[in-house]
């Protein structure tokens, strides 16, 4: 089993709720869940509330990801994954979810789990301006630049 490595504050919004919890010992992502009850039909999104508030430490960000089985099984994702959670942040934490079925309505209820948190460390960078940049093997080569993007 992985010892925590860090400690959260949480303030539950809605103590009817389950405080987000790491399913297997190894995960990374601990389980979001709905605050409330709705239909997401086909091609829609909604914010969803989780019924939580964090007070992430300086130096760590909360990283709201998909659960791969609602991605996989019925097309749900997170709109903006992931989703940042800046270490100053200390509203209710919302997710924004969108089915990407294209007929099929998702049925969230209230408790179920929606999405992961995964707490991360952060680096901070200095910006410094260049007049040129190092070369390097990539160059400016976007989308696509290795093989991976087809355009037509």
């Amino acid at each position: 089993m992985s010892e925590p490595s860090i400690s959260v504050a949480i303030k539950m919004l809605d103590p009817d709720l389950p405080v987000p919890s790491y399913a297997h010992p190894s995960d990374a992502g601990a389980d979001l869940h709905a605050r409330e009850s709705l239909v997401l039909e086909p091609g829609a999104r909604a914010l969803i509330p989780t019924g939580i508030a964090l007070a992430i430490p300086h130096g760590y960000v909360g990283l709201v990801h998909p659960r791969s089985g609602l991605a996989a099984k019925h097309g749900i994702t997170v709109v903006n994954a992931p989703g940042t959670v800046d270490a100053g942040y200390r509203g209710e934490i919302m997710v924004t979810l969108l089915n990407t079925d294209k007929s099929a309505a998702f049925e969230v209820n209230r408790g179920d789990r929606i999405a992961q948190l995964v707490i991360q460390k952060v680096e901070r960078a200095v910006f410094i301006e260049a007049d040129s940049l190092d070369d390097s093997a990539r160059g400016t080569g976007g989308f696509g630049s290795t093989g991976g993007f087809n355009s037509k």
